[in-house]
């Protein structure tokens, strides 16, 4: 059997390092903790069925990406008393609205839990490697790094120490600068994919996008002046500007796309256009967890690799999700609606170049660890 299930979660704040919570259900009859899970709803696709449980038993809303991030095993007893065993994909729901009333909320209870509590709360111990995996920085025990070598009692030796740091060339704040973009780049996300679901407060939305661009420019203008004073960088100069750059070419077209939403007055918007929002999403997610793993490559530079590698699975689900929708648009308004056709393609297009701006991303740090690991 075959089963879809979906992996809701939250960030506490804009930050790259901020904790992320998952929300999960108890089961009906076990009243374990579990995620929402179901079949497969006819009509609708995996991850949109994904959806579909998260609202039913959870009451939460969101962007469902339509690339998985992983599956799991579990055996489910059936009325006649067999034990068959159920395979379930997990699509993750970055959540924008939690509803107080839902269809199953006397069945059910919710919770959210840091990963690592919901890692310990379900029992499939596949579904435990998902959650870990989710965010495997935050779930790993913290590693410290001294910031510099103590020598108590000798202050001789510590004061020559502190006169041999000042005369050192300074190094920039290039990692805070790299995540503090990435931050940009969540809080645009999140307001692309709120933006895109329609309704009240599209106008904020835009806002946001662009005040999240221009907060990004700043960032970047930083970035650039950092690399000209300093005399020590911690990678080749080339490969810190491509990196920022394309991180930076990525929030340029989301507000690319907030600009064409709000030039033609949009205000529905395609299936199609509403899953690449999610993925887009999931890319940022990505994103900031790569970059402060930068700080110290080596001992990072396996999990670096499944993140970029994350980023062009999703760039490639984007690229088939784009043509689909196209297609489709063709069909229903090339013809009896020219003008539609030209607008909704043109907020296909930016879609598109945002996500494979951040493909562009996986590929620098790709590079970075190439180099540096």
């Amino acid at each position: 059997m075959r089963q879809i299930a979906a992996l809701p979660y939250r960030t506490a704040g804009p930050a790259v390092d901020a904790a992320v919570s998952v929300l999960l259900v108890t089961s009906r009859q076990s009243r374990r903790w579990v995620l929402p899970k179901g079949n497969l709803v006819a009509g609708l696709s995996a991850h949109d069925s994904a959806a579909h449980e998260a609202l039913e038993e959870a009451g939460v809303r969101g962007g469902a990406c339509p690339a998985s991030i992983g599956r799991y095993r579990y055996r489910k007893r059936k009325s006649s008393g067999a034990s068959v065993m159920v395979e379930v994909e997990v699509f993750p729901i970055a959540v924008t609205e939690e509803l107080d009333e839902w269809d199953e909320d006397d069945e059910r209870e919710r919770r959210w839990f840091s990963l690592r509590e919901a890692a310990d709360a379900v029992q499939e111990p596949e579904l435990k490697d998902i959650i870990c995996s989710f965010r495997a920085s935050e779930v790993a025990p913290p590693r410290t790094f001294p910031l510099a070598p103590t020598v108590i009692g000798q202050k001789t030796r510590q004061g020559m120490f502190h006169w041999f740091h000042a005369l050192m060339p300074k190094q920039g704040n290039f990692f805070g600068l790299f995540e503090a973009h990435a931050a940009t780049l969540l809080a645009g996300s999140d307001a692309l994919v709120r933006l895109l679901q329609g309704g009240d407060g599209m106008a904020d939305h835009i806002r946001e996008i662009e005040e999240r661009e221009h907060e990004a420019d700043e960032i970047i203008r930083e970035v650039l002046q950092s690399v000209r004073r300093t005399f020590l960088t911690p990678f080749d100069r080339s490969a810190i500007i491509g990196l920022i750059g394309s991180m930076d070419d990525a929030i340029d077209q989301m507000q690319q796309t907030a600009g064409a939403v709000s030039l033609y007055e949009v205000k529905v918007f395609d299936n199609e256009m509403r899953d690449m929002a999610a993925i887009i999403v999931d890319c940022a997610r990505v994103t900031a967890e790569a970059l402060p793993l930068l700080r110290e490559i080596k001992p990072n530079a396996a999990r670096l690799h499944q993140l970029t590698e994350r980023l062009v699975k999703l760039e490639g689900q984007a690229d088939d999700i784009h043509a689909t929708g196209l297609k489709k648009l063709f069909r229903e308004k090339g013809e009896q609606n020219p003008l539609a056709f030209v607008v909704n393609r043109e907020i296909y297009s930016h879609l598109e170049r945002v996500v494979d701006r951040f493909e562009d991303v996986a590929n620098e740090i790709d590079g970075l660890v190439i180099d540096h690991a």
